[in-house]
């Protein structure tokens, strides 16, 4: 008897410390949650360094696009410069004519026509021819005016497009200093390698989200159902989110969510899974590849979609910088990036 409750009190001592173990393994080991759980509550950084990255990619893109625009128009400018060029010669050349032919003949004036006509008739004669040579006359001066006054107007444009581009040159620096500030200063940012399981990505090319007529991207708001969840996208966001399902990538997507920072509850992020079903633990063989393809598509078509920054597996894509560390999470699989692709669209 006794001996059986000895055994029965060893065996409860057993289960005990098996269920302990087991507790401790549980608690160590990272946790699959989703995005947003666990605390992070702004893709895995403090809310300021979330706006001031936002800022300054924005910044930095918004910059570099009116920089490209600006270059359009110089473009454009100096072959109207070499238009207007090409046609003062012969402007010129009329001038030319008529002063040589007013040399040659003498100029034919009021008083030459009335003291030289044998008749009145004559003297009405004399009179018409003197105002068809002023109205030539008038016209080639004035075309003349015109084109050298075009060209003005085209070279001047021309300077001010340079300074312009000077302008937007400078600012793009100012950004991207702004970004690396931001992320030094938050113990993160160094350089960082691309994530090199398959370095090439992807080389599909998205069709171009819709843009104004000056090239820029239109204002939206969160006004398109998210078909990931109950919640709301922008149209941007949702054609990213289309050109990248129908290049391929398909696994499972999170996008609208409440938190305090950050582009998902504006409607301008997704999370893409690297598992097929959900966030799971950290990413490896095949899962990972997927999310580097998918990280380098991104990348790859940043200016067609609008893309503002991707995160994936502790480093942060920049349009600026480009691949910079981003280790700002909780130490879990979602917090730091390690099982899904986070993209932000402007």
């Amino acid at each position: 008897m006794r001996h059986n409750t000895v055994r029965r009190r060893l065996a409860s001592i057993t289960a005990l410390l098996v269920a302990i173990s087991g507790l401790m393994v549980a608690v160590a080991g990272p946790a699959a949650a989703a995005p947003g759980d666990n605390g992070d509550d702004g893709e895995g950084a403090p809310k300021s360094l979330i706006q001031q990255l936002e800022a300054a990619s924005k910044g930095f893109v918004e910059a570099k696009e009116a920089l490209e625009l600006s270059r359009k128009r110089q473009t454009q400018l100096a072959a109207r410069v070499k238009q207007l060029d090409a046609e003062l010669g012969p402007r010129q050349a009329a001038i030319d004519e008529i002063v040589q032919q007013s040399y040659r003949t003498g100029r034919l004036g009021p008083m030459t026509a009335l003291l030289t006509a044998s008749s009145s008739g004559s003297f009405l004669d004399r009179a018409e021819t003197l105002e068809t040579v002023a109205v030539k006359e008038n016209a080639a001066v004035a075309d003349l005016k015109a084109n050298r006054d075009a060209q003005q107007r085209a070279k001047l444009a021309i300077d001010a497009e340079v300074r312009n581009q000077v302008k937007q040159v400078n600012l793009m620096a100012k950004r991207k200093v702004q970004a690396e500030a931001a992320l030094k200063a938050a113990n993160t940012g160094g350089d960082a390698d691309e994530p090199s399981d398959k370095q090439a990505g992807s080389s599909d090319k998205a069709t171009a989200a819709p843009r104004n007529k000056d090239g820029s991207l239109p204002n939206e708001g969160c006004t398109e159902n998210d078909p990931t969840t109950n919640g709301c996208i922008t149209p941007r966001m949702l054609h990213a989110l289309k050109q990248a399902q129908a290049d391929g990538f398909t696994r499972y997507v999170a996008c609208f969510r409440h938190q305090n920072s950050g582009e998902h509850p504006k409607g301008q992020a997704c999370d893409f899974a690297a598992e097929k079903k959900g966030f799971g633990g950290v990413a490896s063989g095949g899962d990972k590849a997927y999310g580097t393809d998918l990280a380098n598509y991104f990348i790859n078509n940043s200016s067609r979609l609008g893309v503002l920054y991707v995160i994936w597996f502790k480093r942060i894509w920049l349009p600026s910088s480009g691949w910079k560390a981003y280790s700002r999470g909780n130490g879990d699989p979602s917090s730091d990036h390690t099982n899904h692709v986070h993209l932000s669209v402007r």
